[in-house]
């Protein structure tokens, strides 16, 4: 489904104003409205930040980009707190903007775009605070584009590990 919408949007919004989108999250946005965060690189190599909100017109899907930010004006990404599973997070550009991603999966997703895209493009220093490095880091397995499986196969190694001692006698 995130597939075909990340189709939709670089079809119908990005591709018309000669960006290429890299990546894009859903937010909580205000009531049955749908959001999403987007990360796209402008012909002119910069890296846009923008919040699409998605309307349904006459059963036609329409994006309309309702905030836009550079990545060089970024100056912090908050992720509140490294050690529980939340989905919210801060973005401090002139302003400090209070987000909900829709999991804390989608948020470490969109850190680590943001992350990759200032590496390619800008080289500047901004601060990635309050998230688990393992999950943020590229060189750690964790990060790999096929999270899903690899969480579940962490989850049945812990799980064997606590078969295999509930097993162990007790002597």
């Amino acid at each position: 489904m995130s597939s075909l919408v990340k189709e939709d949007l670089a079809k119908r919004l990005f591709g018309p104003r000669r960006q290429r989108l890299h990546e894009f999250i859903e937010v909580e946005g205000s009531g049955a409205e749908r959001y999403y965060l987007c990360a796209a690189v402008t012909k002119s190599e910069e890296v846009e930040i923008c919040m699409v909100k998605h309307l349904r017109v006459d059963r036609e899907e329409k994006y309309e980009i309702v905030e836009k930010w550079f990545l060089k004006d970024l100056e912090m990404i908050d992720g509140k707190e490294a050690d529980t599973d939340n989905p919210f997070f801060d973005m401090h550009f002139h302003k400090v903007y209070n987000l909900e991603a829709y999991s804390c999966a989608s948020k470490y997703t969109f850190a680590r775009t943001l992350s990759k895209l200032n590496e390619m493009y800008l080289k500047k220093d901004f601060k990635i605070v309050n998230f688990d490095d393992t999950y943020l880091n590229d060189d750690s397995i964790w990060s790999s584009n096929n999270r899903d499986c690899l969480v579940l196969m962490r989850i049945c190694f812990y799980a064997s590990n606590l078969l295999c001692l509930s097993l162990c006698p007790l002597s």
